[in-house]
């Protein structure tokens, strides 16, 4: 696991958390909720990703 993904997961959830502040103090809880949503997406891709990764690091240790 790099430092470099860490970083990133916390760019995109400031960045999230952000946008998602400004849209609903301007009333538009939705697309809030839909920001919100498309960021958890986002992340998950970047986490599942590295555990491709992981899983094909164990797989050639062990030799399945």
């Amino acid at each position: 696991m790099d430092i470099s993904l860490i970083l990133k997961i916390t760019g995109i959830g400031l960045l999230i958390s952000l946008g998602c502040q400004i849209l609903s103090k301007s009333g538009r809880d939705e697309q809030a909720t839909l920001l919100s949503i498309a960021g958890i997406i986002i992340v998950m891709i970047l986490i599942i990703s590295e555990l491709d990764g992981l899983l094909s690091l164990i797989s050639r240790v062990f030799s399945f």
